[in-house]
């Protein structure tokens, strides 16, 4: 009984260190990106063109034989998915050019929100009342941050951010509503269809000076590619909320390291909605995983 005991305990420990060291990882994505000099479009197409080619390596080795088959089992709704990562990579990028990058994040951090909000309507699923208050407060805190986004001239990134936040949670809709299948493939399929997307409208992959190239391939090649293959493997180990509630720790971190290294400073407002946001979505996350682990005592 001891050592099924402590072999939950070092699985659940497993979990929260797969999952805090993917959230460090991934951290400086809204810094790298700031620092890239080059136009939006030759972005997209490193960014993305190299996040999916080292995801399909990791396939490749996942699979071996069975590697083509994965990519067919997603079907239809694998395609939705890959859809939603399509045009959510293009808002975000286009929302950190666009507004400061604590703006993006903090938007971003409703992401979770949205996905109950879209549940209720796509797949039918009873929203609780704390569910529906974070829905009713996140939006406030969103709205207080393009109240002053119309005065600073930021909010068509602001609303590019609210875009991005949508489709990715309607991303996680669809995964959910498909959950018997491997989304990755999916995953790898929306990154890759960027690259030729960004070309058609612009890009100049091969114009991207030195210190961009390192920039990019620090992005395409580790940050991205390795802290979402983390992310992935984390609810083996914990429960969603708990992944959930760590992963919010890069809507703190991003901002931090912009702030660092470039000075950018986030407004009051950004600040204050940051703080209603976040401590929403903790009190939300806290209360969901604590139904979850009295859910089996229920049942005894």
């Amino acid at each position: 009984m001891r050592s099924i005991v402590a072999m939950g305990h070092s699985d659940h420990f497993k979990g929260i260190l797969l999952t805090f060291i993917a959230v460090l990882i991934l951290s400086p994505d809204a810094l790298l990106v700031r620092l890239i000099q080059a136009d939006v479009w030759t972005l997209l197409f490193w960014r993305c063109l190299l996040t999916g080619l080292m995801m399909s390596l990791f396939l490749a080795f996942r699979y071996r034989r069975q590697f083509f088959q994965s990519f067919y089992a997603i079907g239809r709704t694998g395609l939705i998915s890959a859809l939603m990562i399509i045009v959510g990579s293009l808002l975000f990028i286009g929302s950190l050019k666009q507004t400061t990058a604590a703006n993006t994040l903090v938007i971003l951090a409703a992401a979770p929100i949205f996905s109950s909000l879209l549940s209720w309507l796509i797949l039918r699923e009873r929203i609780p009342l704390r569910t529906k208050l974070s829905i009713f407060t996140c939006f406030g805190g969103i709205l207080l941050i393009f109240s002053g986004s119309l005065q600073d001239g930021l909010l068509l990134g602001d609303l590019m951010a609210l875009g991005a936040t949508a489709m990715w949670g309607s991303n996680l809709v669809i995964i959910r509503s498909g959950k018997t299948v491997n989304m990755i493939p999916a995953n790898v399929l929306g990154n890759l269809s960027v690259a030729p997307i960004a070309y058609f409208f612009g890009a100049q992959p091969l114009s991207v000076t030195s210190v961009d190239a390192t920039f990019l391939l620090l992005l395409g090649i580790v940050v991205l590619p390795i802290s979402f293959a983390m992310i992935t493997l984390s609810p083996r180990y914990l429960q969603a909320p708990e992944v959930s509630l760590i992963l919010l720790i890069e809507t703190v971190l991003g901002p931090v390291w912009v702030w660092l290294v470039l000075g950018e400073v986030a407004h009051s407002r950004t600040l204050v909605a940051g703080l209603l946001i976040l401590g929403t979505l903790l009190i939300h996350t806290f209360l969901s995983l604590r139904q979850l682990q009295s859910e089996p005592n229920l049942c005894r």
